[in-house]
């Protein structure tokens, strides 16, 4: 019996997953996947798939292209499919437009999960592969790539990076004891992925009582090296992060940014600059819009996709009450610590009305050792 052919939505879903093998990798660049399926006499047959592996580097299409060469299939190509998890480019950046790679390789048809917004491209690709012949359907698993490139489609169109905000607490919602003692209430598993995190993301944020109270490194700590070297911020209104902290103690190994408010000594200022850390001193005196003003920094001065927050539950309160936090990454260990005064992971206002809240999707609910690791994502409906 014949195996059936794969549909549009299946071969869509292989692209999907294929271009989140990028993640970590590609930023700012959007994670893409190609697969080139086979019409005809060679009707359901895989000619070729790529993604766009590293930043700067061939793009999914050419990828895929170069995998059909690499496979003898090339002569295959005229007439195929070509599965596209995003618009292909059609302008001439770090590699050259997409979209005339697959006008020369005769591809007939083009199904793409969703449009590109980045200015250059938004729409202009379909347009380019419509007037060239091509069959071009847009939409197929538009949710499932929307939903991959989220963080990028944010920070094009709000100017503000994807913030992951992550935390462990006990069973009954506490960081840490009254006496601020919080080392370890999740286990070694658990801090495991935390620091593969952290070798995923453009810049790894703290509140500045987070910085005083625990010295911390910030740095991803894997067995191998991590994808991405993150930036370590510290929010910190009076720069109160000493001289001797491990942060810039640590500032050959990463860049450090620290962001101040108007009363910031400038004494402390030039010296901070003097030992390689990088300073934005905002002269807004509300914190709230000191915070927003840092989120549209790191876009447009660093060039941030992804920002993981690690603390503490004042920083990360002021950016839920800002409605910025898109996913959260929580490490509840089997531990109870009680007290009133114990903190919680999210301080700030909070809402007012239950109904003024984010919608939230679990992604991912896993066992890591004693502990359990929630991955969830926030829709702010209003935002």
């Amino acid at each position: 019996m014949a195996t059936p052919l794969a549909t549009d939505s299946q071969w869509m879903q292989r692209a999907v997953a294929l271009a989140a093998r990028g993640q970590g990798s590609v930023e700012p660049n959007p994670m893409v996947g190609c697969m080139l399926v086979g019409n005809g006499p060679h009707a359901g047959q895989l000619l070729g798939q790529g993604y766009h592996q590293r930043f700067g580097e061939a793009h999914a299409e050419r990828a895929a292209l170069t995998d059909a060469l690499r496979n003898g299939h090339i002569e295959k190509l005229a007439g195929a499919t070509a599965y596209v998890t995003l618009e292909p480019c059609c302008h001439h950046g770090k590699t050259p437009p997409c979209t005339l790679a697959l006008i020369d390789a005769h591809i007939a048809r083009v199904v793409v999960a969703q449009l590109d917004p980045f200015a250059q491209v938004s729409g202009r690709g379909i347009a380019q592969l419509r007037e060239a012949g091509i069959a071009v359907e847009v939409g197929v698993e538009q949710t499932a790539a929307l939903q991959l490139n989220a963080p990028y489609l944010k920070r094009l169109k709000q100017h503000r990076p994807w913030i992951i905000a992550k935390w462990a607490m006990s069973l009954d919602g506490k960081l840490a004891t009254r006496t601020g003692d919080s080392q370890w209430i999740s286990g070694e598993i658990s801090r495991g992925l935390v620091q593969q995190l952290r070798g995923r993301v453009d810049a790894i944020m703290v509140g500045s009582r987070t910085a005083l109270t625990d010295d911390p490194r910030l740095t991803a700590r894997t067995p191998e090296p991590p994808p991405r070297r993150a930036m370590r911020v510290v929010v910190d209104s009076r720069l109160q992060l000493p001289i001797e902290s491990q942060l810039v103690a640590t500032i050959a190994e990463a860049p450090v940014l620290l962001a101040c408010g108007p009363a910031a000594s400038a004494g402390k200022i030039d010296e901070l600059r003097r030992r390689g850390c990088q300073i934005h001193q905002s002269v807004n005196d509300d914190p709230q819009q000191r915070l927003d003003e840092l989120l549209q920094v790191l876009v447009r001065d660093y060039s941030a996709t992804n920002v993981l927050v690690e603390g503490g539950g004042q920083l990360l309160g002021s950016l839920f009450d800002a409605q910025q936090i898109d996913q959260c990454e929580v490490f509840i260990a089997p531990k109870i610590i009680g007290g009133l005064e114990s903190p919680g992971p999210l301080a700030g206002l909070g809402l007012t009305l239950l109904s003024d809240g984010p919608t939230v999707h679990s992604q991912r609910v896993q066992a890591c050792g004693d502990d359990t690791h929630i991955s969830l994502r926030l829709n702010w409906s209003s935002r």
